[in-house]
């Protein structure tokens, strides 16, 4: 159980009684036997698809609260892989028959997309990470369900499930032309029959949905894409999000009874409810408490910001060719004057941050999680090393709104 006794945890660490295990949020582990004094601990976990929210409550005070920011560049980088990939083949085997059917996704039931994998593996690794620094009792989880249909057709009854807006069409582009009229929807009286379907988005970012897409006639596409014509277009509403909460909300709530025995779940109208008779603000944190089932407790004085990072790039090689059919490499060196990238530093002004961007010069680019940066070149040997690199990052959320205490306030006993 965490403890306000700071000047107790000093002495342990001196005496060699205890080792720290980490350092945000300072916790330690004692190296001898005592009894144990342990409280009910609920741990709330707010799913999402964006962020995750976490709170350790007890019934008086909220004993750890996060928001786990989560990555969002997962199916850009395979895109960019797959592009790659393919022009990479078609440079060195031109005549490789094409294969279909030794994907491996194909033989593994329950299989998920990379995208969705990587979510749900964060949300186990936060979760996994609160309960072995605190003797968490039981966890509740709040699942969240989409009716797609109903959100774009609020009117949709019966059969009309089985009927999508894309029924007796042959592909999408057939069904966007319906839709457009067969005209072009970028200027006002083009004659020219030749029409193209333009991608609002990438087709690498965006996909092929139909909200993506839009008709335009030959020469306005091309006049777009030279930059010759300005046209405001935006996409439809997109509902990726709310098909991720629907895939991952039951493949979690599973794999999370592998780490802790008492799961049990709510509703996001719970929450939304407890929220408002409580007087509480929106926020994951904040909703996270709400989940636990103690909203009444005390929050907690230090709120952390977690974000998950990319923990290896596998490209070799840049994509574009230098004089000579030279490609320079892509990857670093894993240590850069012993630094890696994402370390957690300190810098002689005190303030703490992570190391964004190494240069061989000894030059460091130093940013909060959020993005801030602290100092776009300073030199490796002006800083301080704090903690190295992991998949999930911990910082303080603000340093304005919650004020950094020193490293002992905040410690906490885990347990032997």
């Amino acid at each position: 159980m965490p403890t306000k006794r700071h000047g107790r945890v000093k002495h342990l660490l001196r005496q060699s009684k205890a080792k720290v295990i980490t350092r945000t949020p300072f916790t330690i582990q004692l190296l001898y036997e005592t009894q144990e004094y342990i409280q009910p601990v609920t741990l709330g976990v707010d799913a999402g698809s964006n962020a995750i929210g976490l709170s350790a409550t007890t019934e008086k005070e909220e004993l750890y609260a996060a928001e786990v920011r989560l990555r969002t560049d997962i199916t850009e980088n395979l895109s960019t892989r797959r592009e790659f990939r393919r022009a990479r083949r078609n440079r060195k085997t031109r005549y490789r028959q094409p294969r279909f059917l030794n994907r491996v996704h194909r033989k593994k039931k329950g299989w998920l997309a990379p995208s969705i994998e990587s979510k749900i593996h964060t949300h186990l690794k936060a979760a996994a990470d609160v309960c072995a620094i605190l003797p968490i009792s039981r966890i509740t989880v709040e699942t969240a369900s989409f009716d797609l249909q109903k959100i774009k057709n609020p009117d949709i009854t019966g059969a009309e499930y089985q009927q999508d807006e894309q029924l007796n069409f042959w592909n999408v582009r057939e069904y966007v032309l319906f839709r457009d009229a067969h005209a072009c929807q970028g200027r006002k009286g083009c004659k020219n029959h030749i029409l193209n379907v333009h991608h609002i988005e990438s087709r690498k970012i965006g996909g092929n949905a139909p909200n993506n897409l839009i008709t335009l006639c030959e020469n306005c596409h091309n006049a777009y894409h030279a930059g010759k014509l300005k046209l405001s277009l935006k996409r439809g509403p997109s509902f990726r999000y709310a098909a991720f909460m629907g895939i991952m909300r039951w493949a979690f709530y599973n794999r999370l009874k592998d780490i802790h025995p008492n799961v049990g779940f709510t509703y996001g109208y719970i929450t939304k409810n407890t929220r408002i008779r409580s007087g509480l603000a929106k926020e994951h944190a904040v909703d996270a408490r709400c989940i636990s089932g103690n909203a009444a407790a005390v929050p907690s004085e230090d709120r952390y910001l977690r974000k998950a990072v990319r923990t290896r790039n596998r490209q070799i090689h840049k994509a574009s060719v230098k004089k000579g059919g030279y490609r320079k490499l892509n990857q670093a060196s894993k240590f850069v004057f012993g630094y890696q990238l994402f370390d957690k530093v300190r810098m002689p002004d005190g303030q703490e941050g992570f190391v964004f961007g190494r240069r061989a010069s000894g030059y460091f680019d130093i940013r909060a999680l959020d993005g801030t940066k602290l100092s776009a070149g300073i030199y490796y040997k002006n800083l301080t090393p704090l903690e190295k690199r992991r998949s999930l990052l911990t910082g303080k959320e603000s340093d304005r709104a919650f004020p950094a205490p020193p490293i002992e306030a905040g410690a906490t006993c885990a347990k032997t």
